[in-house]
């Protein structure tokens, strides 16, 4: 493709997305094809002979495009959001065109550079401790992943790395907790058995009390305690952990207390949601993704650490192809985590944060929450509907509910939630 060719699509393309996203009412939220569908109009041999491209993106449009479920659409209320903007979408294309691998300063001397600022401006937004480092990861999946590994040398003084775990290691998390926390044990070693799920109170957030109990009961088994999974903003719920009470027992015991705030730290940037971080002086982990509910999209995940020496000794390898006269001088991000190659996602973070502001960012997320708030007053009101959990933030979990025994009132709202994703109506 020579550079005008590649022009004349770049503007059909960005015409295309600016009609998308303008037009998104029209589409159906969730995609109507059959299982296989989209992959019966596909060829099942790869083309011997290059396409046009007219072809290509005809295929997108026609073949592509009615197997999407339109995550953007204004009634898209599936699952937390992953929310986009222009912003973000041009600074994607500008990030595709330089193709940067950024696993070291030296590869990529901006990237690097700008990721550090973009995590320091987060850490001030959020207003987590001063001193916490920064680093992008892709989904907070990955984030816990590096805390419990990162938890796991912590505990063992640095040796599962080098000789593997010779004494079983305890995580604790909320009944409430997100999958990805039994994921990672499972990938760090730790094993399913060595998870314990702690009790929640009336709110679904955890009960510190509880918490205790069970590390003091572990230490009396002779296991060792290692890290404390909290949780701000749980999946089914948005609840919150009281995580002042949490970190004090951790301090006591010396474990590793990492915090989940995928979806609800976003919220920390407005000053009436603080009171949610109190008590992060005593975190040694946080992760929160802006490519939910900061209009940065997938996949920007925000990971902070209290002290980064900690993480580095965990996944730091120096082979001779990656060293650099320049390493004791700058920040290299391979070490930060998992993955060696990583792409520049500090620039779209960076177009956003500059486009809106700290304060076009606060009205928005406060706009959601107002939402929230309105549509919890409409369920209040309605005799039939009631709700589940409270409403602390924008996600209202709520049911219909007819005087039914339970086992019918779930079957009614089972049926209720197929009809609504069948038809988009209610």
């Amino acid at each position: 493709m020579d550079k005008e060719l590649f022009k004349e699509f770049g503007y059909k393309f960005v015409d295309w997305v600016a009609d998308y996203m303008a037009e998104l009412e029209k589409f159906p939220v969730l995609s109507q094809v059959k299982p296989g569908e989209i992959r019966n109009k596909l060829p099942l041999e790869p083309p011997v002979q290059g396409e046009p491209m007219e072809r290509v993106f005809h295929d997108f449009k026609e073949i592509i495009l009615p197997g999407i479920s339109h995550w953007q659409h204004p009634s898209w209320y599936a699952y937390f959001p992953a929310t986009n903007s222009p912003p973000s979408i041009l600074a994607e294309l500008l990030t595709a065109a330089l193709g940067a691998q950024c696993m070291i300063w030296q590869t990529s001397p901006a990237a690097a550079e700008l990721e550090e600022v973009v995590m320091e401006w987060l850490r001030q937004m959020l207003g987590l401790p001063e001193g916490m480092a920064g680093v992008i990861q892709d989904t907070a999946s990955t984030a816990t992943l590096v805390a419990l590994l990162t938890a796991r040398e912590k505990a063992t003084d640095f040796k599962a790395n080098q000789e593997g775990l010779k004494k079983a290691l305890v995580i604790y998390a909320s009944e409430e907790t997100h999958s990805s926390i039994e994921k990672g044990a499972k990938i760090a070693g730790y094993g399913r058995e060595n998870l314990r799920y702690i009790p929640t109170d009336e709110s679904f957030a955890m009960i510190p009390s509880e918490l205790e109990e069970a590390v003091e009961r572990d230490k009396k088994d002779g296991l060792q305690p290692a890290c404390v999974v909290a949780t701000l903003g749980t999946t089914s719920s948005t609840a919150i952990d009281p995580l002042a009470a949490i970190g004090k027992i951790c301090r006591r015991h010396s474990l590793w207390l990492h915090v989940d705030a995928a979806f609800a730290g976003t919220a920390a940037i407005l000053p009436e949601k603080k009171s949610m971080l109190e008590g992060a002086e005593d975190v040694d982990s946080f992760v929160f993704n802006p490519h939910k509910w900061m209009l940065t999209n997938f996949d920007c995940s925000a990971y902070f650490v209290k002290d980064p020496d900690v993480l580095i000794r965990t996944f730091e390898i120096h082979p001779e192809y990656l060293k650099t006269g320049l390493d004791a001088q700058v920040k290299n991000f391979r070490d930060w985590g998992i993955q060696l190659g990583r792409r520049f996602r500090a620039l779209k973070l960076w177009f956003v944060i500059r486009s809106y502001g700290v304060e076009g960012l606060q009205k928005i997320v406060r706009e959601h929450i107002r939402l929230a708030q309105k549509f919890k007053e409409w369920v209040e009101e309605h005799e039939d509907f009631e709700l589940m959990a409270p409403v602390s933030l924008s996600l209202v979990c709520f049911r219909l509910n007819d005087g039914r025994d339970e086992e019918a009132l779930n079957d009614l709202n089972r049926r209720l939630l197929e009809s609504l994703n069948q038809t988009g109506k209610v």
